[in-house]
């Protein structure tokens, strides 16, 4: 998985880029895309951390942007909160929570047109087309 931060009005220390290569690289166990044989990565990540004020010290300041690129397709979740490391953590769970709601979700399509199928051949051929009430 490649992992490309952004720091906006805040500086970024080496401790909160590794913080974020630990906590975003530990998405990658949700997700089941192998790589491709050219050196580019299937998956990417682009994160975002943002201080929204300079002027503020309470409340909700630091905000943590991750958008998640999967074969074309794009996972984004923003969090807000007074700490960097706390909007880091919860916007870690929340893409794990739509990571694992995407998986579920298409296991069960995959079930119920086992099913669909399965009722199919148990029927004659010229039962198909009619209605069941």
């Amino acid at each position: 998985m490649k992992i490309d931060i952004k720091a906006t009005n805040l500086k970024l220390t080496p401790s909160i880029i590794t913080y974020i290569n630990n906590k975003i690289g530990g998405l990658e166990k949700f997700i089941n895309v192998k790589d491709s044989g050219e050196g580019t990565s299937a998956v990417e990540a682009f994160v975002e951390i943002a201080r929204t004020t300079k002027h503020h010290r309470h409340g909700d300041v630091f905000k943590a942007e991750i958008n998640l690129k999967i074969k074309g397709e794009i996972l984004r979740v923003d969090v807000k909160d007074w700490d960097v490391r706390v909007a880091i953590d919860q916007a870690k769970d929340l893409m794990e929570r739509k990571l694992t709601e995407g998986k579920d979700k298409m296991q069960t399509k995959s079930k119920k047109g086992a099913r669909i199928l399965k009722r199919l051949m148990s029927l004659s051929p010229s039962a198909w087309f009619n209605k069941e009430k």
